[in-house]
Order: C-alpha cells, then sequence, then structure tokens
C-alpha cells in the first residue's frame, strides 16, 4: 500500500530556521520566503507554456516562439495511454495539422530529487479537454484521494489494485520507473477510469508556478474563503516558520505555539509568487478542503494567462522574456509526436476568457471509510462529465449543469 505523506514535510522555514535572506535583509521575512513548497509542480505547463506561447505567435509569429523552445525539456511520458495521432501534415514550410477535439494530462508532483528511494506521488492532477473548434478550454481536477482501479505496470513490477489516485504516480516510480513510468501508469489508470486517452502531457518542476508569477510581476486574485496556511507563518521575532505539524496517519495539523500562521483573507488583493503559491496549496484548514484547492488551482491559471494575454506583457520585450525562460525551465513536455512549435501555432484561437473551470462531484465530497482510509468516490454526474470529455460534448454538459463550473478569482 502506498504511503500518503501528503504535504506534512513541505513547509518552508521548517524548524522555525530563518531564511539566509531574511537574516541579511529583515524585509525579505515579509516578501519571500526562501524554500518553495515541494508539491507545486503543477498547472503551468498548459496555462503558462501553450496559451502564453501561441499568444506569442500573435505578437511575433513562430521565430519568437521558437527562440524559447530549446528550453523546454522534452520527453516521452504517455506511452501507452497516448491517444492516435490525427495529425495530417501540411507542406513542409507550414505547421503540422492537430485534428479533431485534443486532451492534455497536467500532473503536479511532490519528489524526493535528493532521496529518489523516497519515491514520487502526483499531488495536482488535471485533464485539459480542448474541443475540436480549438477555441475553448475545460480544466477537470481530479482529487488525489479517490478510489481507483490501477492496472498492472510490468515496467516495475506492479501487479495492480485498488489505491487513491495519487499512488499510481508512486507505483509507476518504483525502480526505474522514473518519473516517464509514473506518469504514465497514471494516466493509463485515467484511462481505465474515464476511457480518456491523452494527445499530450507535461510535468512542471519544483519552482515552475512561483518563479512564473514572480515573472510577470505577481497576480490579483479575488480570495474566495479565508484561508489559513498551514506552511508559512511568523513566529514572536518574526522569524520565519512553520505555524502547524501535520500529525499522521490522517495529518490532520496541529497549531505550533507562538507561531502565527500567514491568512488570505476574503476580497481581491495583489499576491507575490510565494503567496500565490501558498494560497492554491492549502486544503487542510478550508470547508471544502481538496476540491477548494482545486478550485483555486483552477483559478490561478486563468489569472495567469488573463494577466498575460490582457496586460500587454507580450508586447513588452523584457516581460516577455522573463516569463517564457521561467516556463521553459520548469515544464517537462510530451507532444506524442506533434512539435511543440505545432501544438502552439494550433492553440493561437484560444482567447483569456475562454477557459472553463469545472467542478469535479460538483465541488462536494462524496467520501467513504475504508479500512480506516477515507476515499473519494466519483458520482453518476462525474461519471457523465468524463464520458462528455471523450465524446467532446462538454460544452453540453455545463450548460445542463452550470453550478460544476467554477467562478474566476481575477478582479
Amino acid at each position: 500500500m502506498y504511503e500518503d505523506r501528503r504535504d506534512a514535510d513541505a513547509a518552508p522555514g521548517e524548524g522555525g530556521q530563518q531564511s539566509l535572506a531574511a537574516k541579511k535583509n529583515p524585509a525579505a521575512r515579509e516578501a519571500r520566503p526562501e524554500r518553495s513548497p515541494r508539491w507545486a509542480r503543477l498547472l503551468v505547463a498548459l496555462g503558462l507554456l501553450m496559451m502564453l506561447l501561441s499568444g506569442l505567435t500573435l505578437a511575433g509569429g513562430r521565430f519568437l516562439a521558437d527562440r524559447y523552445l530549446g528550453n523546454v525539456h522534452q520527453e516521452s511520458l504517455l506511452g501507452a495511454a497516448a491517444a492516435p495521432r490525427p495529425v495530417a501534415v501540411r507542406p513542409a514550410s507550414a505547421h503540422a495539422l492537430i485534428d479533431g477535439p485534443i486532451n492534455l494530462l497536467l500532473v503536479g508532483i511532490d519528489e524526493r530529487v535528493e532521496d529518489p528511494s523516497n519515491g514520487a506521488r502526483a499531488d495536482s492532477i488535471i485533464i485539459v479537454h480542448i474541443p475540436a473548434s480549438h477555441d475553448h478550454v475545460y480544466l477537470i481536477s481530479i482529487p488525489r484521494d479517490s478510489q481507483v482501479e490501477i492496472p498492472p505496470y510490468g515496467r516495475t513490477g506492479y501487479p495492480g489494485g485498488t489505491d487513491k489516485i495519487n499512488a499510481a504516480f508512486a507505483y509507476g516510480f518504483l525502480e526505474r520507473g522514473g518519473r516517464a513510468g509514473g506518469f504514465e501508469l497514471l494516466a493509463l489508470t485515467i484511462n481505465r477510469l474515464t476511457g480518456i486517452t491523452f494527445n499530450a502531457g507535461a510535468i512542471v518542476n519544483f519552482d515552475g508556478l512561483r518563479a512564473v508569477v514572480d515573472a510577470v510581476g505577481g497576480v490579483s486574485m479575488c480570495i474566495d474563503e479565508q484561508t489559513a496556511s498551514v506552511h508559512i507563518g511568523q513566529d514572536a521575532d518574526g522569524r520565519l516558520a512553520a505555524p502547524y505539524r501535520l500529525v499522521p496517519p490522517d495529518y490532520h495539523p496541529v497549531p505550533i505555539p507562538g507561531v502565527r500562521p500567514q491568512v488570505y483573507q476574503v476580497g481581491c488583493q495583489p499576491l507575490a509568487g510565494w503567496q500565490a503559491l501558498d494560497y492554491v496549496r492549502q486544503r487542510e484548514l478550508i470547508p471544502d478542503g481538496d476540491y477548494g484547492r482545486q478550485r483555486h488551482q483552477q483559478q490561478l491559471i486563468s489569472t495567469l494567462y488573463k494577466k498575460i494575454a490582457k496586460a500587454g506583457l507580450l508586447t513588452d520585450p523584457l516581460a516577455t522574456d522573463r516569463a517564457l525562460r521561467a516556463v521553459g525551465d520548469a515544464v517537462t513536455f510530451d507532444g506524442n509526436g506533434v512539435s511543440l512549435p505545432d501544438w502552439v501555432m494550433m492553440l493561437k484561437n484560444i482567447e483569456p476568457n475562454a477557459i472553463t473551470m469545472v467542478k469535479t462531484n460538483g465541488g462536494q465530497y462524496n467520501t467513504q471509510v475504508i479500512g480506516g482510509r477515507e476515499f473519494e468516490f466519483f458520482t453518476d454526474v462525474s461519471k457523465q462529465m468524463f464520458a462528455a470529455a471523450r465524446n467532446d460534448t462538454l460544452a453540453t454538459f455545463v450548460a445542463a449543469h452550470p453550478d460544476w463550473v467554477n467562478a474566476a478569482a481575477t478582479p
């Protein structure tokens, strides 16, 4: 059985230690925690790689996009979970044409680079659906505690079994599987669950999200529920410290005396990279838990893209350079045999407001306790939602279930 380590060891400044930057500059204590959360290899690949580069082609054509593509690490991730390639190749001077509806798998992982034997897990799982018109994006988050059937995986000798969906990445990562093995087994698990195969996939590294937010000068987000951080706080002397311990086996938060947590109050406000990352990471102390965290993650993707597309960053060479370098350094991408420039050109017609964020299970818990462990189960309507993504009828599903759409967080 895979042990879910959750976020217990991911707090910046754990042990109450002050960062070197804060020691040299007291203002740094307020401005930027030094250590980035380990779970946060998340969400940037579509919102900030695909769509940012797509928007860039509108401003400067393929030349500007091509300049940055060498920074993007490309690797075969999907393996047997890859969809057939519905590609008609245009003349040599033009881009390939990607026909039909598209599904991408976006995964944020918690990986111990310094200790590979400790494995890796998928902390954020998003299905990205693009209809055949290629002018809209739907984001569907899968709760990481969802109970699923994980298929056997010969690459690591995993025999198959029932577990939480985030364990699939861990079982594929074992032994020689690595990140590619983890991604493939997770994708195969989702295929067994939903029938969806994937046209592309991506992983994002530790500092990807924070670096991109900082590169664009921060974001303004409308906080929709008071959110206290279990990871970032200050002690009585103003030093950075973790305000809670997450105690196994259920990893409930226990306050650490004398440490005041970072609190995000309801309302629209500017967020630096570390704040945005910390806010969308929280689930332990908010009423809707993991569903709230999924909503906040989706909102951050949408907010980032809208800022980049609407605020003129694509016409600001320095800002564009910072953002694209941050994204390129963060992403591992599998285009399933289609080049990254062709993916970029295919998505160039997606407008900033053409992002629909869909709630799995309508954003409501459907939990069962089995063997002392809590599992999420998909409702019949969620299964209809997955079928709509598979059949390219999500627009019809959303029209019939408007309460399953997450509100945007952009002021």
